[in-house]
């Protein structure tokens, strides 16, 4: 009776079609309905061991029966915990609906049925003590039992599907009956999407199809389970589509060893596990955010910190940890790490203990750090609003993905030096291949390792596994690609953990790919026809025949073509013989309106071809043609025995004919998902290799994808040396050493230089560089291109820059601006100080340690000692970096600096104004541009105005303050200012005097001075001019122009500059004045003068260095 429902479901859904028959072949209609039908042959290949029978023979139940009573459930005591665990989902449902079942339920058996409500009885042998034998398998997995047209679930299970799945309760909200919901046949698939998204696991009963004995309950097995990241895959095998697989969530484990963190990672799918350990907090916490778990199971050993404290993240170290899993559900264990998880792995998915799982663990010897969550986030090699996604430039936009994941897990956790040296040289022969390479067929090797295991692989998946094989053999075969496959290898074990040889991976790909294709029918074989006859519609052998035609090859099946093609002509004579008359005596009646009509058709709900006709019987019986077969037509019936129609007939001959033809079929369906799973058995013994075979393509397909962007992008492939790992005095050295990290036209990774418009800059680090700039002169900028290009490079990849020689860093390491954090009770500053903590306690000399704007979030002075302090450390430990800052104090303190850098980022003056150039220069600049900027920003005149005038204030008060007589009144207050303007005046024309006359090439030098009020006389006009501003503020500004009136206009246009006053003097040309201009800013400067602009003195659109010591000399 059931089959009925599962042609239904043919209609609506034709994904369900192979289950139908799968579960059994349908009860064919027959003019004696009581006919007999044989079992399905999927109950004879289904596991005893999962096999759960439940039926009922009624002589059991006799008036004696009747007087026992109620079977009392008593919970068992390791079920207490499940129970508990099941008391807190139902807590957590909010939906009015679901809150009302939850009241309706008892907590003293693991389904939560109410044994005093309407359908709550747990009789043994009924469908609610059945339902409890399988829930006691697997206690914490939403149990879905297969009923009729429907997979139904009572108790806790109701609940969550009408919390999470959105489903309606069955029978209402009525207050008598225990909580019950279920979904449509058809609605299975969208049903456990929805839980499995919520993070439920679901366990899937079946009922085994066929006739069953009258008054028997049908007998059920647990056909599957569905989990987050792993799939319901049964009935896939008959099926002709292919299936969306996720990405496997594995059950992750955290613990705390004397090395770090350890993180043990078991994916059930591939039964497979890793454990990393000497994690800094840092990197466990970047590997979490970007890992989905199915479980966590924290540790007993993380409660205990360095802290001394019990309670874990109260104080310092485990905090940022806390924080992340403090946001998800997690359960605590204890004992020995990976065992402990591996049983909890078993127990979860109801493993015995002979699955074994395989350790996939590479070491981490010398192998770089993985990335901090900071690093990874302000780089975009996590995803992160408002910052460039370093992912999106290295491959192009239609590469999508398994190659994107594994490039992002690159970039996350680097390779040591032989992968990263294997991967560029790939790379390189890549990027200089001319033959055409093969099409890369992208295979998730957890949905290999699930459909094979599960023997669900049916003959679409086992094409894109032959089409895996054939490209490695292409690979193989191609003299340009050869060796590329052979460089591939190193890294495909890296990913997959697993070691092959690749005379191995070649001949098992190679007796692999023939097996598939001994089986399967592949794509342009043509002697797999449906079958086509006139006096039946086509709709009817299109849907009987290309569930199991053109899937394996023919000769497998000679019998069962030879049988369903018998089977066809006798259905096609049987029509011809006692429908074709009657069609022929309707069209040679002639009659007006309401005549008889007739037609065959085909009934796609029944599977049946049928006559359906109205007002065709004669009144007067004449013996004429056709009237023969009237007299044999009988209504037709359904599977359950129900008149179809008044219009559907059929007869005793094309029943029979219909019966003899689906059982053909059905044999030959048979057959088919005989072979497949077959084919899925030998195939499983060569799981290893096609695991190995599909990673190894799905990492080609990136590097070629990344080559490919690459080359668009003018990237190039950096030279890459290794840290010489002897040791001498526990001083690390590196190979080269003179050599560094020297990186020329280094471009902001996300800009593409193919299309210019990126200001580029060299980069020659041997040490630590201390970073000054103005604000939005390109600090943090640089800070991110050196990061991203160093990380590339030490994964293998090209880089954005002309050349680069690059070494392979044990740590990358990479601090911003740093937020506060209310859920942990940390100010912005406290982070900041958590993550500088960190990167001083893991920093060595092969590190590269790049710090933004250090101790901005606390007050200026404390900050600044701070942030020398930790220059100093940096610096003491060798390290190469970059540390930028605003705290120019910081170049006054007594720091004991050995290998230091300073560094700074240009600006240029340009009609007056001071803007960057973003280009990076040597030596300090003290220049912020901050009222430039704020005024850019939309800030309001009014407000920068103000902000200039308190500017000027304080350091005028700084200027005042330093006299030894202060004055009392501010009446006083202005000569005394003028008299030390006057005397500031004398000073530096003095000093000009003085430097100049070192220099033949200055002339005799007469200083003219304009005032506050004054102006440059014509005689300045077109000639090149060397000009010392006396500002306001105490600092003097030194230029050069050949429009010394327009400058001065220009300079007194700023704020607070009305009444600044020059001191220039004339010069013989523009290279004369550029020199002089240098000059001037390097030897005022180590005079004792402050100069507003002395990063200037080292910029070369100023002069050099070099040029100025000529000048000296």
């Amino acid at each position: 009776m059931h089959w009925v429902t599962v042609r239904n479901v043919v209609v609506l859904a034709p994904r369900w079609r192979s289950l139908s028959f799968l579960l059994g072949p349908p009860l064919r209609r027959s003019f004696f309905p009581s006919a007999p039908t044989p079992l399905s042959f999927a109950f004879n290949s289904i596991r005893r061991s999962e096999l759960i029978f439940c039926f009922k023979d009624r002589k059991l139940y006799t008036k004696s029966v009747k007087k026992n009573k109620q079977l009392k459930v008593v919970l068992q005591e390791k079920d207490h915990y499940h129970v508990d665990w099941w008391k807190e989902k139902m807590q957590m449902c909010r939906k009015p609906s679901s809150t009302v079942l939850v009241k309706r339920l008892s907590y003293t058996n693991l389904l939560g049925v109410d044994t005093n409500l309407r359908n709550g009885s747990l009789k043994e042998g009924n469908l609610n003590w059945e339902m409890l034998q399988f829930k006691s398998k697997f206690p914490r997995e939403v149990l879905l039992c297969r009923v009729g047209d429907f997979y139904e679930a009572i108790g806790f299970d109701a609940c969550i599907l009408v919390e999470y799945a959105g489903l309606n309760p069955f029978g209402g909200l009525r207050s008598d009956s225990i909580p019950k919901a279920g979904c449509p046949v058809m609605n299975l698939r969208q049903t456990l999407d929805d839980l499995t998204r919520h993070g439920f696991s679901i366990c899937i009963v079946e009922e085994v199809q066929g006739p069953t004995q009258a008054r028997t309950r049908k007998s059920r097995f647990i056909s599957g389970h569905a989990h987050p990241g792993n799939p319901y895959v049964f009935g896939l095998v008959g099926d002709d589509h292919d299936l969306d697989f996720p990405d496997p969530m594995p059950v992750i484990g955290i613990s705390r060893s004397a090395k770090g963190y350890c993180m043990v990672s078991v994916l059930e799918t591939m039964k497979t596990y890793s454990a990393e350990d000497g994690l800094t907090e840092e990197a466990l916490v970047t590997k979490l955010c970007t890992c989905r778990c199915h479980h966590l199971f924290l540790h007993t050993s993380l409660r205990h910190n360095s802290s001394g404290t019990c309670r874990w993240g109260e104080f310092g170290e485990g905090g940022l940890l806390w924080g992340e899993c403090n946001g998800k559900q997690f359960e605590w264990f204890d004992g020995d790490p990976v065992d402990e998880l591996l049983y909890k792995v078993k127990e979860l998915y109801g493993h015995g203990d002979d699955i074994t799982f395989r350790n996939v663990t590479i070491a981490s010897e010398n192998r770089p750090s993985p990335l901090h969550l900071g690093t990874a986030t302000q780089i975009g090699a996590i995803p992160t609003e408002g910052i460039p996604c370093l992912l999106k430039v290295l491959l192009p936009s239609n590469c999508t993905g398994l190659p994107v994941m594994y490039i992002r897990d690159l970039l996350l956790n680097p390779p040591p030096y032989g992968i990263a040296s294997k991967i560029q040289e790939a790379c390189k022969l890549m990027s200089n291949v001319t033959c055409s390479i093969p099409d890369f067929t992208c295979f998730p090797s957890a949905k290999l390792v699930k459909l094979l295991e599960s023997k669900e692989t049916n003959h679409v998946e086992f094409c894109k596994i032959k089409s895996v094989l054939n490209d490695i053999l292409q690979l193989y075969t191609n003299s340009e690609l050869n060796q590329i496959l052979e460089l591939l290898m190193d890294p495909t074990w890296v990913a997959s953990g697993l070691k092959v040889e690749l005379k191995t991976l070649v001949d098992e790909c190679k007796a692999a790919s023939c097996r598939i294709g001994e089986i399967i029918s592949l794509e342009g074989e043509s002697d797999q026809m449906i079958t086509s006859y006139s006096v039946i519609p086509n709709e009817f052998f299109e849907d009987m025949e290309s569930c199991w035609k053109g899937r394996v090859k023919r000769f497998h099946l000679e019998q069962e073509f030879a049988e369903v093609d018998e089977a066809a002509i006798a259905l096609s004579k049987a029509i011809e013989e006692d429908f074709l008359p009657i069609i022929y005596r309707i069209r040679a009646t002639t009659s007006p309106l309401g005549g008889p009509k007739g037609e065959i058709l085909y009934a796609r709900e029944h599977e049946a071809v049928w006559f359906k006709g109205k007002r065709f019987v004669p009144s007067v019986w004449a013996g004429t043609p056709g009237e023969e077969q009237i007299k044999n037509l009988r209504p037709a019936f359904d599977s359950k025995g129900k008149k179809v129609g008044d219009e559907w007939f059929t007869t005793v001959k094309v029943e029979n004919a219909l019966l003899r033809y689906h059982d053909a079929g059905d044999k030959a369906r048979a057959k088919v998902i005989e072979l497949l799973r077959g084919l899925s058995a030998e195939l499983q013994t060569k799981i290893n290799i096609l695991v190995f075979a599909s990673m190894l393509l799905v990492i080609a397909k990136a590097l070629f994808s990344h080559v490919s962007e690459g080359r668009r992008r003018k990237w190039v492939f950096p030279t890459l040396t290794e840290f010489d790992r002897s040791e001498a005095g526990h001083n690390t050295r590196l190979l080269r050493r003179a050599e560094g990290m020297e990186i020329t036209g280094l471009s902001p990774y996300w800009f593409d230089s193919a299309q210019g418009g990126a200001v580029q800059n060299d980069v020659n680090m041997k040490a630590l560089f201390l970073l000054t700039g103005p604000n939005g002169g390109g600090k943090s900028s640089l800070l991110r291109s050196i990061c991203a290009a160093v990380l590339l490079a030490i994964c293998g990849f090209m880089v954005p820059a002309e050349s680069a020689v690059i070494p392979h860093f044990d740590s990358i390491m990479l601090h911003m601006k740093s937020y506060d954090s209310p859920a942990d009770g940390k100010s912005s500053f406290q982070v900041e100080m958590s993550e500088i903590q960190s990167i001083i306690t893991r920093a060595t000399s092969r590190s590269l340690v790049l710090i933004d704007e250090i101790c901005r979030g606390t007050e200026t002075a404390k900050g600044t000692c701070i942030a020398g302090s930790v220059v100093e450390l940096l610096d003491a430990v060798g390290c190469v970096g970059v540390v930028s800052t605003h705290l120019h104090g910081i170049f006054d303190l007594p720091t004991k600096l050995k290998n230091t850098v300073f560094k700074a980022m240009g600006t240029e003056c340009i009609n007056g104004q001071t803007v960057p150039t973003w280009k990076l220069i040597d030596g300090i600049c003290k220049e912020s541009l901050a009222f430039e900027t704020a005024r850019r920003e939309g800030v309001p005149e009014e407000l920068i105005r103000r902000a200039a005038e308190l500017y000027d204030a304080v350091y005028a008060k700084d200027r005042t303050s330093s006299s030894p007589e202060k004055s009392k009144s501010n009446v006083s207050t202005k000569p005394k200012l003028r008299d030390s303007v006057e005397n500031l005046c004398r000073e530096v024309e003095s000093a000009v005097v003085s430097i100049c006359s070192q220099n033949s090439r200055a002339g005799d030098v007469k200083c003219v001075v304009i005032g506050a009020k004054e102006q440059p006389p014509p005689s300045t006009i077109g000639c090149s001019t060397v000009y010392v501003i006396l500002r306001p503020d105490g600092k003097l500004y030194v230029g050069e122009t050949d429009d010394l009136e327009g400058r001065v206009r220009a300079h007194r246009g700023g704020e607070g500059m009305e009444s600044a006053v020059f001191l220039y003097f004339l010069v013989s040309g523009k290279s004369v004045a550029c020199r002089i201009e240098t000059l001037l800013i390097n030897q005022l400067a180590s005079r004792g003068f402050r100069l507003a602009n002395v990063a200037d003195g080292k910029h070369r659109n100023f002069g050099t260095l070099e040029e100025a010591r000529i000048l000296v000399r």
